[in-house]
């Protein structure tokens, strides 16, 4: 879909019900209706706490809401047979599906082992700190639930490369194993990241890719799912996903769009990594939202002219995935860094009205968190999607020139001929003419998000004086 926007359909904080795929079916029409052309589910499978887990403490990849194991056959989500339908619904709507696959780590295992290995500084794990050593820890995982359905791998000590647990001893560590040492080709932070939580997966380990090739195309057979959300990339082994991805696309003579979640602000420890792994996944612009992070919390002193600086936006539009917030950065949560609400519509403007990127709606900014008080900003979100599916066509003409207030404009074309332009700042609000094409010339325009009252008439240039309030943001379309 031409002007696409994704959906990010789950936050942290949903109530363990089970009823998010029965509501994504039920609201799969009015997502398309809105403009919304792909959704991110959650991941669909079963976690180490059973019917409470996010789904990021994997335990059973083939475990849908199948499986009467830990403690529930649903997931926090919904049963199997709900997930399916959902997807259905959604495509059925026009809405491409993106599955969460999380592959780095697995947790809840069903036993202990017993396995020498080291301890490693917390913050340096190419750092040794203690002799080789027995200890026991919990890495077989045998799913007596499922009995061997789909698959009877057995995954053991000799699938993974380290724990943060010793049972025998009651105590949290970083264990790596002997003769398992960490990949190379991971993200340097703590000098070496591949451990991250759980049984660190070892990708080193012939069995384990070839299972985890079975898995995706178990997955793919039983899904039908358009693409996937690629969760903590930095972790695994590098050459990993140009393998995964392309054995799945080329088995299934389908795009499989792809995109991964590299933490990490540093646009060139991003761009090395797409490098690196030829292109074969989009990443999320975190850059992006940081910039949007510390615009909100600096007290109107955040200079707008570096808004877009160093951004996936701005060096690799094409895999650059942009998004305002998500689970991690929730308050509470691992990666906490939340846009302050008063600033939420203006960054919605820059990633929903631009023509690079791929915006990703978060749920808890669309839906509200009610746990948090966060508030809905559908309203926004809805009104700068209709003009981003009608009117984001023609020229873009930027005007970050000044260090509060910032914009751009968009001309239209022959096709789609209403344009539009889009004012904001972070302090004191004002005014910037700014061109949208001789061909308005004489119209007059009005603030679609009516933060502004005042009404704007285009002159025979094609230029219109543009006005936004404090703090706030303006999007000027034609008055009709």
């Amino acid at each position: 879909m031409e002007n696409g926007v994704m959906i990010q359909y789950f936050e942290w904080y949903l109530k363990p019900d089970g009823t998010l795929w029965k509501k994504a079916a039920k609201n799969a029409q009015r997502l398309a209706d809105r403009g919304v052309s792909s959704i991110w589910l959650p991941p669909a499978y079963k976690g180490q706490a059973g019917r409470n887990d996010v789904g990021y403490g994997v335990y059973d990849h083939y475990d849908l809401g199948e499986f009467d194991q830990k403690g529930t056959v649903a997931t926090k989500y919904g049963t199997k047979q709900e997930y399916l339908d959902a997807i259905a619904a959604l495509q059925k709507a026009g809405i491409q599906v993106y599955a969460d696959i999380v592959l780095n780590h697995m947790m809840g295992a069903d036993k202990t082992e017993t396995v020498k290995a080291v301890e490693n500084a917390p913050d340096n794990r190419e750092e040794v700190i203690s002799p080789a050593k027995n200890i026991d820890a919990w890495t077989r995982f045998t799913f007596p639930g499922r009995k061997g359905k789909y698959s009877s791998f057995t995954w053991d000590h000799t699938c993974f490369s380290g724990v943060d647990w010793d049972e025998r001893k009651e105590k949290s560590a970083i264990y790596n194993f002997v003769g398992s040492p960490w990949s190379p080709h991971v993200d340097k932070e703590n000098e070496n990241y591949d451990y991250l939580m759980g049984a660190n997966i070892d990708f080193s380990s012939e069995k384990v890719v070839e299972e985890l090739d079975r898995w995706g195309q178990w997955y793919l057979d039983t899904t039908h799912v358009d693409g996937f959300r690629l969760d903590a990339v930095k972790h695994i082994e590098g050459a990993f996903f140009p393998h995964w991805l392309g054995k799945l696309r080329e088995n299934n003579k389908e795009e499989l769009f792809a995109v991964g979640e590299y933490w990490s602000s540093d646009i060139n420890v991003l761009t090395e990594f797409m490098t690196g792994t030829g292109g074969c996944m989009s990443l999320f612009d975190v850059p992006l939202h940081f910039h949007f992070f510390m615009a909100s919390h600096s007290d109107g002193n955040y200079d707008m002219r570096n808004l877009l600086k160093d951004t996936l936006l701005e060096k690799d539009p094409v895999h650059a995935v942009t998004f305002v917030d998500n689970h991690d950065t929730q308050p509470g949560q691992a990666l906490e860094s939340a846009v302050d609400p008063w600033f939420v519509p203006t960054a919605y403007a820059v990633i929903l009205l631009r023509k690079e990127g791929y915006p990703c709606v978060f749920y808890g900014d669309y839906y509200g968190v009610p746990e948090k008080n966060g508030p809905s900003f559908s309203k926004q979100i809805d009104i700068m999607m209709d003009i981003r599916r009608n009117r984001l066509y023609g020229t873009q003409n930027d005007y970050f020139d000044d260090s509060s207030v910032v914009g751009w404009s968009v001309e239209g074309s022959v096709e789609h001929p209403d344009g539009f332009a889009v004012l904001l700042t972070d302090k004191i609000g004002g005014s910037k003419v700014m061109y949208v094409g001789a061909c308005h010339a004489g119209e007059v325009w009005k603030d679609a998000l009516g933060n502004c009252p005042e009404e704007v008439v285009i002159d025979e240039e094609g230029k219109g004086n543009f006005i936004c309030m404090d703090g706030s943001v303006s999007v000027w379309c034609r008055k009709s």
